[in-house]
């Protein structure tokens, strides 16, 4: 049986601590032992998602900040003032929280530390038990793995291919497919179209395995014998330069919302 991603945080959620979990990828803040925000320096920020998302404008957002920010009460000022739906808000805060949290839980991400009643400034929009988001992580990485299993695409910088003969590209991917200049990764990209980092990891993923992306060879697994390898065991084990040779063709509740995020993500 697979173990826990993070035990310090299911014995966090087991006391009904609340505080910040701590890591060099990111922070997970806990209220009473749940979930209730998650940041990563891989993820936009909530306020990107609104604003350069489109669903708020930057003026907006900041009035909310300097009126509710100190008293950790952001989202509740911008429902007070019904500057965005309920179910708009819940959706984009979930979204940001498992986008963060899919880096604050992988692998090699340093040390993990506890720091007792800190409150995120955002404040609470609706509250994720621990072990759905472990299950929401874990399935993730399930789903990068089964598009196209090469998880430094995630972090290095995505490199167009110029081929005559590509498939088409589909709307969503080709806005992505236009800010690719081997110089941004997909965490870069995600913030500039103000999307989550984890729907660029999926197209970065799809769009390398249709052969717009570089993708450097190496053997998949072979089928049946489970998840490639880890993040940190890929860096240790990759070849320090890829044969460029050798690139391969190719009222709403957390499960209804989880499973609108699940509809985005299937999009092509």
């Amino acid at each position: 049986m697979t173990g826990p991603l993070s035990p310090m945080l299911l014995r966090l959620a087991e006391e009904g601590a609340t505080g910040a979990l701590l890591r060099d990828s990111g922070a997970l803040y806990l209220a009473d032992g749940v979930v209730v925000h998650a940041e990563s320096p891989a993820t936009p920020g909530i306020d990107v998602l609104l604003t350069a998302g489109g669903r708020l404008p930057v003026e907006v957002w900041q009035e909310a900040v300097d009126a509710a920010g100190a008293r950790c009460r952001t989202a509740r000022h911008l429902l007070e003032h019904r500057r965005i739906s309920a179910a708009e808000l819940e959706i984009s805060h979930l979204g940001a929280l498992y986008d963060a949290a899919f880096f604050v839980l992988a692998a090699g991400s340093g040390p993990t530390r506890f720091r007792h009643g800190v409150v995120h400034w955002f404040g609470p929009v609706r509250p994720v038990r621990v072990t759905e988001v472990e299950r929401e992580t874990r399935r993730r990485r399930g789903l990068l793995d089964a598009l196209w299993p090469y998880p430094q695409l995630d972090t290095a910088p995505v490199v167009r291919r110029r081929a005559a003969c590509l498939p088409p590209v589909p709307r969503r991917q080709r806005a992505l497919l236009d800010l690719v200049d081997g110089v941004r990764t997909p965490s870069a990209i995600a913030t500039v179209l103000g999307r989550p980092t984890f729907h660029a990891l999926v197209d970065v993923r799809r769009l390398a395995a249709a052969g717009h992306c570089e993708t450097p060879r190496r053997a998949a697994p072979p089928p049946g014998q489970g998840r490639p390898p880890g993040r940190a065991q890929e860096a240790a084990s990759a070849p320090a330069t890829a044969d460029r040779a050798g690139y391969l063709p190719g009222p709403p509740d957390v499960g209804t919302l989880r499973r609108v995020l699940d509809a985005l993500e299937a999009r092509p």
